[in-house]
Protein backbone atom coordinates (compact mmCIF):
# COMPACT_ATOMS: atom_id res chain seq x y z
CA UNK A 1 0.00 0.00 0.00
CA UNK A 2 3.04 2.41 0.64
CA UNK A 3 4.12 1.78 -2.71
CA UNK A 4 0.90 2.95 -4.64
CA UNK A 5 0.21 6.25 -2.53
CA UNK A 6 4.11 7.12 -3.12
CA UNK A 7 4.67 7.33 1.04
CA UNK A 8 8.14 8.44 0.92
CA UNK A 9 7.23 11.51 -1.44
CA UNK A 10 3.83 12.21 0.50
CA UNK A 11 6.08 12.43 4.02
CA UNK A 12 8.47 15.11 2.02
CA UNK A 13 5.29 17.19 1.10
CA UNK A 14 3.18 16.81 4.05
CA UNK A 15 3.58 15.96 7.78
CA UNK A 16 4.98 12.54 8.16
CA UNK A 17 2.59 11.87 11.24
CA UNK A 18 -0.61 13.38 8.91
CA UNK A 19 0.40 10.43 6.14
CA UNK A 20 1.11 7.91 8.70
CA UNK A 21 -2.48 8.42 10.03
CA UNK A 22 -4.17 8.42 6.99
CA UNK A 23 -1.87 5.33 5.48
CA UNK A 24 -3.28 3.99 8.93
CA UNK A 25 -6.58 3.80 8.07
CA UNK A 26 -6.29 2.93 4.50
CA UNK A 27 -4.75 -0.64 6.10
CA UNK A 28 -7.64 -0.77 8.32
CA UNK A 29 -10.15 -0.56 5.31
CA UNK A 30 -8.05 -2.49 3.08
CA UNK A 31 -7.96 -5.38 6.03
CA UNK A 32 -11.58 -5.31 7.77
CA UNK A 33 -13.74 -8.23 7.45
CA UNK A 34 -16.90 -6.25 8.68
CA UNK A 35 -19.87 -7.20 6.15
CA UNK A 36 -19.92 -2.93 5.80
CA UNK A 37 -18.80 -0.11 6.38
CA UNK A 38 -19.81 3.48 7.34
CA UNK A 39 -18.91 5.99 4.59
CA UNK A 40 -20.55 9.30 4.21
CA UNK A 41 -23.34 8.17 6.57
CA UNK A 42 -24.13 5.47 4.66
CA UNK A 43 -23.48 1.87 5.31
CA UNK A 44 -21.55 0.21 2.10
CA UNK A 45 -20.49 -3.49 0.97
CA UNK A 46 -16.69 -3.55 2.22
CA UNK A 47 -16.13 -4.85 -0.78
CA UNK A 48 -17.24 -1.89 -2.73
CA UNK A 49 -15.33 0.29 -0.28
CA UNK A 50 -11.99 -1.70 -0.48
CA UNK A 51 -11.93 -1.48 -4.74
CA UNK A 52 -12.21 2.29 -4.28
CA UNK A 53 -9.37 2.38 -1.90
CA UNK A 54 -7.31 -0.04 -3.80
CA UNK A 55 -7.59 3.03 -6.65
CA UNK A 56 -5.98 5.62 -4.36
CA UNK A 57 -2.49 6.63 -5.71
CA UNK A 58 -0.30 9.77 -4.33
CA UNK A 59 -2.55 12.19 -6.37
CA UNK A 60 -5.66 10.94 -4.22
CA UNK A 61 -3.96 11.63 -0.78
CA UNK A 62 -2.74 14.81 -2.19
CA UNK A 63 -6.09 15.53 -3.01
CA UNK A 64 -7.02 14.86 -0.01
CA UNK A 65 -4.65 16.54 1.83
CA UNK A 66 -5.54 19.79 0.27
CA UNK A 67 -9.10 19.62 0.66
CA UNK A 68 -8.39 19.39 4.20
CA UNK A 69 -5.74 22.55 4.30
CA UNK A 70 -8.63 24.62 2.54
CA UNK A 71 -12.13 23.41 4.96
CA UNK A 72 -13.15 25.56 6.78
CA UNK A 73 -16.10 24.11 8.81
CA UNK A 74 -15.21 22.36 12.20
CA UNK A 75 -14.62 18.39 11.39
CA UNK A 76 -16.25 16.55 14.66
CA UNK A 77 -15.31 13.53 13.59
CA UNK A 78 -12.02 13.06 11.58
CA UNK A 79 -11.99 9.53 10.95
CA UNK A 80 -15.22 9.54 9.44
CA UNK A 81 -14.56 12.30 7.55
CA UNK A 82 -11.26 10.89 6.41
CA UNK A 83 -12.74 7.65 5.10
CA UNK A 84 -15.77 9.18 2.69
CA UNK A 85 -12.79 11.93 1.59
CA UNK A 86 -10.77 9.01 0.65
CA UNK A 87 -13.55 6.87 -0.32
CA UNK A 88 -14.91 9.28 -2.83
CA UNK A 89 -11.45 10.79 -4.40
CA UNK A 90 -10.56 8.96 -7.08
CA UNK A 91 -14.37 10.09 -8.30
CA UNK A 92 -14.12 13.49 -7.79
CA UNK A 93 -10.63 14.67 -7.94
CA UNK A 94 -11.10 15.42 -11.70
CA UNK A 95 -13.72 17.70 -11.27
CA UNK A 96 -12.18 19.58 -8.08
CA UNK A 97 -9.38 20.42 -9.91
CA UNK A 98 -11.24 20.99 -13.65
CA UNK A 99 -13.44 23.60 -10.92
CA UNK A 100 -10.04 25.44 -9.68
CA UNK A 101 -8.55 25.73 -13.09
CA UNK A 102 -11.92 27.50 -13.56
CA UNK A 103 -12.25 29.70 -10.89
CA UNK A 104 -7.80 30.73 -11.39
CA UNK A 105 -8.73 31.22 -14.85
CA UNK A 106 -12.00 31.85 -15.84
CA UNK A 107 -14.24 29.93 -18.45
Amino acid sequence: MRESIDYAALCTQFNREDVDEVAELITDVLCSTRATLRIGGEELPTAQVKERFYKLDYSHLEYVFDCLRKNTTKIRNIRAYLLTALYNAPATINNYYQAEVQHDFGP
